[in-house]
């Protein structure tokens, strides 16, 4: 196990006078485990040759060191003991093998988390470890894919001793003096080694290239080998194919070693001589065209080192300095404008800098640089970015200026999104040195700004949050190269571009990365500090309050008001995403409070040509906004106390909707319905009826992913044409109008289109209450009556109607709900609840009874609230009995809804709903505070409470019917929690006859009810094999022929009768192998019935019936008292053939054995005639 990490408390004190702030953050500050590492490490001598005990340590270390990968260096204090105690077991001779290949590996581990660079160091670096390291590390195996960590530390350890400050021909002896000795060198040796590791396709291959950087670059190596060397890696490269994976491998050593060892050359002194011929093989062998992201990287890094050896290793004079990067010294005026003017100096003194002669294989490796900027992996992108800041800065200015140029042609938008990414890394890295002169922003800013919303769909997705990353970093870079007062004439247009990306960029990471960048400037950015305190890096995280909320917030500040407005319009309204589409009308909807002469005058004429253009995005988008911006001119002109906005009126004429999309349409419609325009008698509201209503009858003809929102769109665009448009005075409904109507959804509910019939069942649920009113009665008998409308919209527009219409005991029946439709209405809803219909689909009939119970809920909620003297105690009872019922079945998602409502209708208490029966213990089982904490979803925690409704006498019934499926269903989590519930009911009423009698008789009654509906009857018998498989019906075994007994296996044979259900039948032979364990004339007919089993038509059945029997008379052996006989028995049904031609014999054996009647083949009669 391993330790808590341990809680570093921070705290600051601002200016002196403030409280200090104290925050806690889970940093580790100390290596806390270094005991249990000690202990694992001491272990490995006992514990190496166990393969099981040797995996759990190395798992225990991992994770132990993995928790300092972001503070690796806390583990500085303990590296060298952790290090001399593995060396120890390595140097001793007495060490097996696999010990010392443990002890590597752990070295590794350390190695992986602190890094090589620092853990290399710490290794002994001797004269005297030079041999041994190589002797060793010559006896590895290259292919030996288990020991690979040991090559890897050797390899490191071998390139630390090559640092040893002596001749390594001193270690050869006399080598060189007896010709007589066939010996390689040391430096040979050594270089044969890491040559061969070079090739190698596991890790010691980045190993072998730093061997390489530390060996070739020393003065005694330099001198004799380099070139040798260097000859051996463009051999390499230029007979090497890359097609074959081994030849790949190949090719990633001989570069990496050429990257590290240029590198290492160019730091100490440059090399030109060789480098026109590396460049040149590099040329021909055309790493940049290799399908090999890593080689083409490895290219780009040695064509960069290469630049560096041909020019000047200078600091550009002409680079722009900020001066002191020390944040003190920056706070302090006196200190800004001093670095300013020392910039100024700086620039004015490059004139004078001396001219030198640019070798021309700079201007292929500028080239080749640029190249990489296009490049289809951001890897060797960002790699050709540093290259271009590393050579760029060698560079005269003029020469400098001529990059700069080309960087700004991967800004075309010709270029693709690799080439826009690979530039604005590029400039990021110019800026960063002070290779960007101020004198570029113009050009340079412009293009980055555009970065900031570079998005392009292509197929399925969209290309460009890359590089929209890309360039907040390069605002980050920006910020901390220049000056305050060099960013300023463009600090609004940044500021603006920024903003717009931390609220409306689609993607999380982009969005955070703006937001930092807000405050990034040291608070140059308009009202940046309090735009940054409310758009924070984690409150940018959610899309949904980034559009609605944090952009309403910024937008009250003048500068960023109409950037946001228009970003929305001209970028997100037409976007290809429809989420981001419905979301930016949305925000212009919020957004209109801040400019509402602006929306009207200026952006909603920008929108109305768009409403009818050819793009169907772009489309859609501006028919949502012209809808969103005309319902928040309204409500902006109501509480301004005006009639209408008249912007709107003026731009806005109806009949645009006709050459509309539906969705966006309806939406339209309903917010102009909101917006109370005055279009009252206009020919164009029939137009607008006319839409709706074949967008609800015509919803089959929609893709399955729009129908529902089209579906909704319509309904609540219907409910607002209606209460708009359909009043002749308020309350009053247009007559002609509300006959139309309700006819005509009435009369499409017979409609042959399921869809169709679901859309106008909803309409009629969606109809205000002044268009039902005297119509309640016809459309509650087409809704009840209809059989072929959808069940579960029917339900739902039953609730809705219902809730519109209210509710008056002494009320007209066509008007509102009252004593006189009331049952009616339950007893529709209640029939609903018994819907367990089946299709392809699965169980649809969920649908009808989630929305049943729905229904049930808030019809009951609005009588009891009015007049709950129209409940009735059967009504309420039937209702709660079928609540209990659904809580105690198998599917999860509706059991929870199930006994959500249960528990709403228990605990309602303003007022209560009547006639509950049990309702004190109810209360007990289901207290408040218990209900809010019960978790119907998990089966653990719902079915213990629902099994305690079975010693209810009114609930026992449905809730044992409701358990039956979930018993003897096929969800293992299901059936293990129901049953262990039952059978904890069943254990404390063991000693209670006449309970346990009422049980058995409900339990007769469910199978008596359900006999031969598949549903119930086969969980039934599967739960019935449970039941008496744990004894629970062992009070009934001491009474012969009890009725249970009797009547349970009479409807068991009927259950089967002719019955070629497989599941069905086996489950019986498992309940009649149960039942043998009750006595008398019961068990002779249960044995008489397994004997005819073994005789059935299908093998199955004579197989499953044949081993059952056999575990049955194991198991009760009082069956047979002749225990010759039982061998008998047990004997033939072990070697029966279940073969049909032969098993009838036996059966006939064994029923002369068990001393029962034969059973008879009856020959079936036809009877011909009368």
């Amino acid at each position: 196990t391993t330790k808590i990490p341990d809680i570093t408390v921070m705290e600051t004190v601002c200016d002196g006078e403030e409280p200090e702030v104290v925050t806690q953050a889970c940093l580790l500050s100390e290596f806390s485990e270094k005991g249990e590492a000690r202990a694992l490490i001491n272990s490995l001598p006992d514990i190496h040759h166990d393969p099981v005990s040797r995996e759990a340590t190395i798992e225990k270390f991992v994770v132990i060191m993995d928790r300092y990968q972001e503070q690796p260096h806390l583990l500085d204090p303990h590296l060298e003991w952790m290090l001399n105690i593995l060396l120890e077991m390595i140097r001793n001779e007495k060490s097996p093998p696999l010990m010392v290949h443990l002890c590597f590996k752990f070295l590794y581990i350390i190695s992986k988390v602190r890094g090589y660079k620092i853990f290399m160091q710490l290794f002994p670096h001797e004269v005297s470890d030079v041999l041994p390291v190589l002797d060793l590390l010559c006896r590895q195996d290259p292919k030996d894919t288990e020991t690979w960590e040991t090559r890897y530390i050797l390899l490191l350890w071998l390139s630390m001793t090559c640092l040893i400050p002596f001749d390594l021909s001193r270690l050869d002896g006399h080598l060189s003096t007896d010709p007589g000795l066939n010996r390689e060198s040391i430096m040979d040796r050594i270089l044969a080694v890491a040559k061969s590791f070079l090739r190698v396709s596991d890790k010691s291959r980045d190993a072998a290239s730093v061997l390489v950087s530390k060996f070739v670059t020393r003065p005694d190596v330099k001198l004799k080998r380099l070139g040798d060397f260097l000859d051996w890696c463009l051999t390499t490269i230029s007979q090497t194919s890359e097609i074959t994976m081994e030849g790949t491998v190949t090719l990633d050593g001989a570069l990496q070693s050429l990257v590290s060892l240029q590198f290492t050359l160019v730091s100490i002194k440059p090399e030109p001589d060789e480098s026109p011929t590396v460049l040149q093989c590099l040329n021909q062998k055309r790493i940049a065209e290799s399908n090999q992201a890593t080689l083409r990287k490895l290219g780009v890094k040695v064509v960069q080192r290469l630049g560096l050896t041909f020019l000047k290793p200078r600091l550009a004079k002409w680079r722009y300095q900020r001066g002191s990067r020390s944040l003190a010294v920056n706070l302090a005026q006196s200190s800004v404008t001093g670095s300013v003017e020392a910039t100024k100096t700086d620039l004015e003194s490059v004139s004078q800098e001396e001219d030198y002669d640019i070798p021309e294989d700079v201007e292929n490796i500028i080239e080749q640089l640029l190249v990489g900027l296009k490049d289809k992996e951001t890897i060797v992108r960002w790699s050709s970015a540093k290259g271009i800041g590393r050579v760029t800065g060698r560079l005269p200015k003029q020469l400098a200026d001529e990059v700069v140029e080309s960087v700004l042609e991967c800004f075309s938008f010709q270029e693709t999104d690799n080439a826009w990414h690979g530039g604005c890394l590029a400039f990021a890295e110019l800026g960063r040195r002070g290779l960007l002169l101020p004198s570029r922003l113009s050009d340079v800013v412009p293009l980055i700004i555009r970065a900031l919303t570079y998005d392009e769909k292509r197929g399925a997705c969209s290309l460009g949050s890359n590089v929209r990353d890309a360039a907040c970093y390069v605002c980050w870079a920006f910020a901390r190269a220049y000056e305050p007062s060099e960013l300023k004439p463009y600090v609004n247009q940044i500021a603006s571009a920024l903003v717009i990306a931390t609220v409306f960029d689609r993607n999380i990471t982009c969005r955070k990365a703006a937001s930092v960048n807000i405050l990034s400037p040291q608070g140059t950015f308009p009202h940046g500090i309090d735009i940054v305190t409310a758009a924070d890096y984690f409150t940018v995280g959610n899309v949904n309050n980034c559009y609605l909320t944090i952009s309403v917030y910024i937008a009250g500040f003048e500068e960023y008001t109409k950037p946001l407005i228009d970003h929305l319009v001209h970028m997100k309204v037409n976007h290809w995403d429809g989420v981001i589409r419905e979301l930016a009308t949305k925000a212009l909807h919020n957004l209109t409070a801040q400019a509402p002469e602006y929306m009207a005058n200026t952006v909603l004429p920008q929108l109305l040509p768009m409403a009818t253009g050819m793009d169907l995005h772009r489309r859609h988008g501006a028919i949502l906004a012209c809808a969103e911006i005309t319902h928040a001119l309204y409500e902006i002109a109501t509480q301004k106390n005006r009639l209408h906005p008249d912007p709107v009126i003026a731009f806005l004429h109806p009949d645009l909707v006709f050459s509309c999309l539906f969705f966006s349409v309806c939406g339209l419609i309903e917010k102009l319905s909101l917006s109370k325009m005055p279009f009252k008698d206009d020919p164009v509201i029939t137009g607008w009826q006319w839409l709706i209503d074949d967008s609800l009858k015509n919803l089959h003809l929609f893709s399955s992913g729009a129908r529902r929102g089209i579906q909704d769109s319509a309904l609540s665009a219907l409910a607002a044409l209606c209460r708009q448009y359909y009043q002749v005075e308020p309350g009053v409904a247009n007559v002609e109008m509300q006959d139309q109507l309700v006819s005509q959804y009435l009369s499409a509910l017979m409609s042959p289109e399921v869809l169709t019939r679901c859309g106008c069942a909803l309409a009629l649920g969606s109809l205000p209450p002044f268009m039902i009113r005297g119509k309640l009665q016809k459309v509650r008998l087409h809704n009840v009556s209809s059989a072929q409308v959808s069940r579960r919209d029917a339900a739902t527009a039953m609730s809705q109607v219902c809730v519109a219409v209210g509710v008056c005991a002494q009320g007209s029946p066509d008007r509102v709900l009252c004593e006189g439709n009331i049952r009616p209405v339950y007893e529709a809803l209640l029939g609903c609840m018994n819907d367990y219909s089946m299709d392809s689909r699965g169980d649809v009939g969920a649908w009808v009874r989630a929305a049943a119970m729905s229904s049930l809920m808030d019809v009951t909620l609005l009588v009891v609230a009015s007049a709950p003297e129209l409940l009735s105690s059967d009504l309420v009872q039937r209702m709660m009995c079928c609540l209990v019922q659904q809580a105690a079945e198998k599917i999860d998602r509706y059991r929870a809804h199930a006994g959500t409502v249960f528990l709403r209708l228990l605990h309602s208490t303003d007022p209560a709903v009547p006639h509950i029966p049990h309702r004190e213990e109810l209360l007990s089982i289901f207290p408040p505070e218990t209900g809010n904490s019960l978790n119907w979803n998990a089966a653990s925690q719902a079915f213990p409470h629902i099994t305690q409704l079975l010693r209810l006498h009114q609930y026992q019934y449905h809730t044992l019917l409701g358990l039956t499926v979930s018993v003897g269903g096929l969800t293992e989590s299901t059936v293990r929690y129901s049953s262990q519930s039952l059978f904890e009911y069943l254990k404390g009423i063991q000693q209670d006859a006449t309970v346990l009698q009422q049980f058995g008789d409900t339990l007769l009654c469910i199978f008596r009810d359900n006999l031969r509906n598949d549903r119930v009857s086969v969980p039934l018998l599967k739960m019935v094999d449970q039941i008496l498989a744990n004894g629970c019906f062992e009070l009934f075994t001491s009474e012969e022929s009890h009725p249970f007994c009797v009547e349970l296996l009479a409807l068991c044979k009927e259950e089967i009768k002719k019955s070629k259900d497989v599941q069905k039948l086996l489950s019986c032979v498992a309940v009649f192998c149960g039942m043998v364990q009750f006595k008398g004339d019961v068990r002779q007919k249960v044995l008489v019935q397994l004997l005819m089993l073994l005789c059935h038509p299908f093998p199955v059945i004579r197989k499953t019936t044949a081993s059952q029997v056999y575990e049955m008379f194991l198991t009760y052996d009082d069956v047979i008292d002749d225990e010759q006989v039982l061998a008998d028995v047990m004997a033939s049904l072990s070697d029966t053939n279940c073969d049909i031609a032969t098993v009838r014999t036996h059966r006939n054996q064994l029923c002369d054995w068990l001393g029962l009647p034969r059973p008879i083949l009856v020959t079936k009669v036809t009877h011909l005639g009368n």
